[in-house]
């Protein structure tokens, strides 16, 4: 880590303490009508600036991998989709990638975007803001890369229970903007958007959010909008076969140009609010299979907190199953599925009331990881089958994307695709 005179910046390797005064809000599920329950803490923290300026924190662009995937959740997030023009090509795809990149550099550093800026974030720091690229299955034909697409971006198989809207999923680039200032965040996919008049058009876009560093008193696990605490086993940094699981190397049907990217699973999962919380909380726990003040799983003594290890085989004082065979955490457990594991990094999102009155809203759940079809495929397969939250969660949107490696000092978002 370094400091300058445009804020603290957060490394790419390890954060500073300011990571430890908030955790990433909400995202549990991985899966059909429901996911991994997890959610997305900070891994580190990041030095607090001089006076406390929450906004100086900055990312830095280069790296081995894109910003966005290690680094600490932000409080807000812009994701959006966009589709190629027809005809771009591998040269107008080299071109725009260019524009991203350049734009991308200055904005993570907080500095205006040389081509557009409109002065919306012009008072803020870069407020740790991230701008994290994938590719989707289409762009390979539309940019003349057919022959370097990968086979583990196939399309997702479809699942039961699945009710996607198609105008709100997939896309040729997708973008995740992360920020911990709702104008930051906005401005950046602005600009974005403009750079790539005549290239591309936006697709879809969503907004989510997180809780904000230093909400709370002390480090604490974020919960999702069920109330639930929410990002207990989610991997991490550091654990033994970490970067095995989230990100890609050469072999095998891996291509060379993918080496140090991941593959990110998105679904927009709406939750079922009024019929979840209709239910007893006793109820809703043994839907998840933890308690739902503390965490901690069930059949675990008093005194037990989140990180007590599960029990799948504890029994209650009537013999039963202490955590119920369809329970969110047995179903969705990685020894219950060969081992398959993601690194999770979703947001909430609330965007007021749907047609039936209802509320839409739910987890914008991202999901990293080295392999779709090791990851997030059997896992989704069997909670669609077996999971009892999925009565109270519906799969609304879906892509999966190519992410494209990191940025070596000099070069460009996805040099080593279209150069390579």
């Amino acid at each position: 880590m370094d400091d300058d005179t445009t804020g603290t910046v957060i490394g790419r390797a390890g954060f500073t303490r300011r990571a430890l005064l908030g955790t990433a809000g909400a995202g549990l599920l991985a899966g059909a009508g429901a996911g991994v329950a997890v959610a997305y803490a900070r891994t580190g923290g990041v030095d607090e600036p001089a006076g406390g300026a929450l906004g100086s924190a900055r990312v830095p662009f280069h790296g081995e991998h894109q910003a966005g995937i290690l680094e600490p959740q932000q409080a807000r997030v812009q994701l959006a989709a966009f589709d190629l023009v027809d005809g771009l090509g591998r040269d107008g795809l080299r071109s725009l990638f260019q524009r991203w990149s350049k734009a991308a550099e200055r904005l993570t550093a907080g500095e205006p975007a040389e081509e557009f800026d409109n002065q919306v974030a012009l008072d803020a720091g870069p407020c740790s803001l991230t701008l994290t690229v994938g590719v989707g299955t289409p762009l390979f034909d539309k940019a003349g890369l057919a022959d370097r697409r990968p086979a583990a971006l196939d399309p997702l198989p479809a699942f039961p229970g699945d009710a996607l809207d198609a105008a709100r999923s997939d896309g040729d680039l997708f973008v995740q903007i992360g920020a911990d200032d709702a104008l930051v965040a906005v401005h950046a996919l602005r600009v974005l958007q403009r750079l790539a008049a005549g290239a591309a058009s936006l697709r879809w876009q969503s907004a989510g959010f997180a809780r904000t560093p230093g909400a709370t008193a002390r480090p604490m696990t974020g919960r999702n909008l069920m109330g639930q605490i929410d990002g207990t086993n989610n991997p991490r940094p550091g654990e033994d076969g970490f970067a095995a699981k989230v990100f890609c190397a050469p072999g095998g049907d891996r291509p060379d140009w993918l080496a140090g990217g991941s593959y990110l699973v998105f679904r927009r999962i709406r939750m079922l609010l009024d019929h979840w919380e209709a239910l007893p909380v006793d109820r809703q726990e043994r839907v998840i299979g933890r308690r739902k003040a503390d965490g901690a799983p069930l059949g675990a003594p008093a005194g037990a907190g989140e990180h007590t290890p599960v029990d799948l085989a504890a029994q209650g004082p009537d013999g039963a199953l202490a955590i119920p065979a369809d329970a969110h955490i047995r179903v969705a457990a990685p020894a219950a599925n060969g081992g398959a594991a993601m690194l999770r990094r979703g947001f909430s999102y609330h965007d007021g009331p749907a047609a039936d009155g209802s509320p839409d809203a739910g987890l914008l759940f991202l999901a990293f990881q080295a392999d779709p079809r090791n990851g997030f495929t059997p896992v989704q397969r069997k909670l669609s089958r077996g999971d009892g939250l999925s009565r109270f969660l519906r799969h609304e949107a879906s892509g999966l994307y190519a992410v494209l490696p990191g940025v070596p000092a000099g070069g460009y978002l996805g040099q080593q695709l279209v150069d390579g």
